[in-house]
């Protein structure tokens, strides 16, 4: 379940957003100044924080930069352009003035953590091994090995199941749509390609083909 704070100290509107929230399936927590919210994410971290400006103690904009790793969507009754641009490029994600559609609003949030949850899915880790597959980079300690996209599939596919061995089917089906130049035939080529400029780093062989099924990850 997803976590989301509220952090806005008109009640009505948290209430609002809580009753909206739980119903929409997440987890909500609040707070109703910037000091109780830093104590809160001193604490736990959520998936998404809704961020209102003019809160008591610490504001809004005060919050913000102390605020990483997490999306803020700036719920605020300040509409001026220059606010909006100054926080977003301050960090928000996302800026919703008040008073907003809540359909929308709900809308954002799914948008904002769909993306998170590919930018998380686009780093994979294996070992001493990490792929960034939007980027099709490999990285071994400091060294950093690029892929081609059918090379990159291929071991993403590999990495996601790194106790299972995947079948050369199981390989082709999951990647052919992206990847149209891997076939049947080719299938081991890529393969060997892999395995070679990984072993390049440092004389490690990260892959293992296992009899009549297909191939796995080696530890």
């Amino acid at each position: 379940m997803k976590k989301i704070f509220v952090i806005d100290d008109d009640i009505y509107i948290g209430n609002l957003l809580e009753d909206a929230l739980t119903g929409g399936g997440y987890s909500v927590k609040r707070a109703y100044s910037g000091t109780e919210a830093q104590l809160l994410l001193s604490n736990e971290k959520p998936d998404l924080i809704l961020l209102d400006l003019m809160l008591p103690g610490l504001s809004g904009e005060e919050l913000l930069p102390n605020i990483k790793d997490i999306p803020v969507i700036v719920v605020s009754a300040k509409a001026d352009t220059a606010d909006k641009v100054g926080l977003l490029l301050g960090g928000a994600v996302d800026y919703v003035t008040k008073p907003f559609d809540l359909e929308e609003l709900l809308v954002r949030i799914t948008v904002q953590l769909r993306r998170n949850d590919n930018s998380v899915a686009n780093v994979l880790q294996f070992d001493d091994i990490t792929l960034y597959s939007d980027t099709y980079i490999v990285k071994i300690a400091d060294n950093e090995i690029r892929l081609t996209r059918t090379e990159c599939a291929i071991l993403k596919l590999l990495m996601q199941n790194p106790k299972n061995p995947v079948s050369r089917s199981a390989i082709l089906d999951n990647i052919t749509l992206d990847t149209p130049d891997c076939t049947e035939r080719s299938l081991k080529q890529h393969i060997s390609n892999i395995r070679h400029k990984l072993q390049s780093v440092n004389g490690k062989d990260y892959i293992e083909a296992v009899y009549g099924i297909g191939f796995k990850m080696k530890s």
